[in-house]
């Protein structure tokens, strides 16, 4: 280029591209200090106010709008895709709760959605044909998006539940269903790729690794690990993010893209609170909210009984107040040696000290099968081992249990040993057969937590279902009790490393 010569000047565009993931029915704002955080009529107003203001706006949703709240679990997510409907979001990937209402139910709220959902690698068995579309390319402001919805196996667990329903297995299938995606649009000159996963933040950075830069790909919006982040977490060029969990905040990408090149020129990203200072209310999906919400006040507002004090639940990977207590009726009212309760079932960090159905209900949201297995004193240290592996204590994987009472456990992580491995007192007996009640959900997935086969505990005693619902039992034993009370006790002790 000679000197006097100006630069072709590039073909850029801004775009600002907002996210959230996790929802799990964060409907109403709550009040913290002196103003009103969260809820879907505060980030409605915020989504609407950014339409507003700038030119080329898209708003995705990385899985999991279901489960958490009793508006979601009462209508069985139609109340929820209502919702949705309003806040109206361009493009919305599966997370592993939207099959917690069954398969053929969630095709069903498909229809009822009026926003695209998609999804790369889920499918029938029989014949292979997928269940969603597997990408969708939006134009905006002659820009094309191309979003690749994914979930792995690990994320969606539930699917095991249906024989008919597979996944793909693992993160290097998925990373080459993304390059066939990518290579076959390519071709139509979209100018950026978003990858909408439902994977977790550490099984995110592996996927990035897998990618290749050929195939074009500039960000992963991701979900399941509930990551609260300050800036991007940028793997293999491509830049990572999440925004926590609920309505609290949202995330916001500031682009310049390069329509000549089809890539990113320049972006900034940051967190968005969401909160009554900063963002305008919508009063339409308030009375939308509302409206569910009057309906299921009178049936969830009945008291079922009263704590001493609140009780807690503050981590879902550490024994807590709520833990010991839910797994300590369970064991009760079932009759079982030992209870271990998925700590994952509860949903709130604290309850009490008046406790209501809806109360409980949101605390509790899952309505499983109780299931009565055993195991031998080996199988259960075996077992409790798996569950103690350094994934789930970094929070990457996330299948923790609170043990019932009579069960001690002192884990050291540095040598990956029990220090302590107590029955009722006692050093456990390897040899002595225990009942273990488990939710049916997590029956199911002996092998991934636990890694034992239903097989292997059949040998011991055939197992059964000893109750069809794990929330009416404990319903019925806070019912039955005033003035409860529960404390962490060291039932579970992990020295980390």
């Amino acid at each position: 280029m000679k000197h006097n010569e100006k630069k072709p000047k590039k073909n850029l565009k801004k775009l600002t591209l907002l996210h959230s993931n996790d929802m799990h029915g964060d409907f109403l704002a709550e009040k913290a200090d002196d103003k009103l955080v969260g809820g879907v009529s505060l980030l409605s107003g915020y989504v609407s106010k950014v339409r507003h203001e700038e030119e080329n706006v898209l708003y995705a949703i990385a899985g999991d709008m279901f489960r958490g709240s009793i508006i979601d679990s009462e209508f069985h997510g139609i109340s929820t895709i209502q919702i949705m409907n309003m806040l109206s979001p361009d493009i919305v990937t599966v997370g592993n709760h939207e099959v917690d209402y069954g398969v053929a139910h969630l095709l069903f709220l498909e229809k009822c959605a009026e926003f695209p959902i998609i999804n790369a690698n889920l499918y029938i068995k029989t014949n292979h044909t997928r269940l969603f579309d597997p990408c969708k390319v939006i134009e905006v402001g002659g820009m094309k998006i191309l979003f690749i919805g994914i979930i792995t196996e690990i994320a969606l667990q539930q699917c095991k539940m249906d024989k008919l329903i597979g996944t793909f297995i693992t993160l290097e299938d998925a990373a080459a269903e993304i390059g066939r995606i990518c290579n076959t649009y390519n071709a139509i000159d979209v100018d950026m790729t978003v990858l909408l996963t439902h994977i977790g933040f550490e099984e995110d950075q592996k996927l990035a690794e897998l990618l290749d830069p050929a195939w074009g790909v500039d960000v992963i919006i991701g979900g399941h690990s509930h990551t609260f982040m300050e800036e991007p977490f940028v793997v293999n060029g491509i830049p990572i993010v999440q925004a926590g969990t609920g309505t609290d905040e949202i995330g916001r990408f500031d682009m310049v893209i390069d329509t000549d090149k089809n890539k990113i020129d320049s972006y900034t990203w940051k967190p968005v609170p969401i909160n009554n200072k900063t963002c305008p209310r919508d009063t339409a999906i308030e009375d939308m909210i509302l409206n569910y919400k009057t309906s299921t006040d009178e049936k969830y507002g009945r008291i079922l009984t009263k704590f001493v004090r609140k009780l807690t639940h503050p981590s879902k990977i550490e024994e807590t107040e709520l833990g010991n207590l839910f797994a300590d009726m369970l064991k009760d009212a079932l009759g079982v040696d030992i209870f271990l309760m998925a700590s994952g079932s509860v949903r709130k960090k604290e309850l009490g000290s008046v406790v209501t159905k809806g109360d409980f209900d949101g605390a509790f949201p899952y309505d499983d099968a109780a299931i009565v297995t055993y195991w031998t004193g080996a199988q259960l240290k075996h077992g409790i081992m798996r569950m103690l592996r350094d994934e789930t204590l970094t929070g990457e994987h996330t299948e923790f249990y609170q043990l019932s009472k009579g069960l001690e456990v002192e884990y050291d992580q540095k040598t990956h040993s029990f220090l302590k491995f107590d029955y009722e007192g006692e050093p456990i007996d390897e040899n002595r057969v225990f009942s273990v009640g488990l939710q049916e959900y997590h029956f199911k997935n002996l092998v991934d937590s636990f890694d034992l086969k239903p097989e292997d505990l059949k040998k011991n005693h055939s197992y059964r279902a000893v109750a069809t619902s794990c929330a009416e039992v404990l319903e019925e034993m806070l019912q039955n009790g005033q003035h409860q009370d529960a404390v962490v006790e060291g039932r579970i002790k992990i020295n980390l490393q």
